[in-house]
């Protein structure tokens, strides 16, 4: 299958178009940054903007599904890279008659999802990184998840919950709408788009992704996914 994905050279579209092109995949890695892809075989880089309506349109052309790994980092300003880059994806799309199409939002976008028995985590950390310090993050999640809903295309929403770095792919667990556990491993929220690529379990709906096997260091997964990335 020929793929495109977005946010290739981020950490999530890194892990994807890696495992994408193990298994026998053509990949159309889509990027703002090109030199920080290496070139071989199966793989094309589309130098694309994702929220540019042309760009995006040249960059699923001629392919058979499209994956987003599209992130941006928490502000205090409005947040329009999901809701933006997802109207021009699922326009282009259309266009060029590709259905399937599988995008990473977040375990947040539920606004049922509270973890069981992660008490310090409910009371503490979500309230005070997600629903404060990521509101307008997550905010503009939602105004992507209603857009690819209202189309006909055959979505997936993936709902990792608190992403770290894990080098190996391992036994992750998938539920529909969001998953019950706190963190997902980026290797395995990868692994978990291209097996629901080809099992087309949760065509249409949500679908959660969660690491059980290995958990992260807290106060390492804070400083490499906030104060660092600052």
């Amino acid at each position: 299958m020929r793929i495109a994905v977005f946010g290739a050279n981020g950490p999530t579209g890194r892990h994807l178009t890696e495992q994408a092109l193990a298994i026998g995949h053509e990949v159309v890695a889509v990027t703002r940054r090109p030199g920080s892809l290496r070139t071989r075989p199966g793989l094309t880089v589309a130098v694309a903007d994702a929220t540019d309506p042309e760009a995006v349109d040249a960059a699923v052309d001629g392919t058979d599904a499209v994956l987003s790994a599209l992130g941006t980092q928490f502000s205090k300003e409005t947040i329009t890279t999901y809701s933006a880059s997802a109207t021009a994806i699922t326009r282009a799309m259309a266009r060029h008659g590709i259905k399937r199409l599988l995008t990473v939002s977040s375990s947040i976008a539920d606004p049922d999802w509270r973890p069981s028995g992660a008490h310090f985590f409910n009371l503490v950390l979500d309230p005070l990184v997600n629903r404060r310090l990521g509101r307008t993050l997550h905010e503009d999640m939602r105004r992507m998840e209603a857009a690819i809903r209202r189309t006909n295309l055959d979505w997936t929403l993936v709902r990792p919950s608190g992403l770290f770095e894990h080098p190996t792919v391992t036994d992750f667990h998938t539920a529909g709408t969001s998953a019950d556990g706190v963190f997902t491993a980026r290797a395995d929220l990868a692994a978990s788009m291209l097996r629901e690529l080809e099992e087309r379990r949760y065509v249409r709906t949500a679908m959660g992704v969660i690491t059980d096997a290995v958990r992260p260091n807290i106060a390492k997964l804070i400083w490499n996914e906030g104060v660092k990335k600052k």
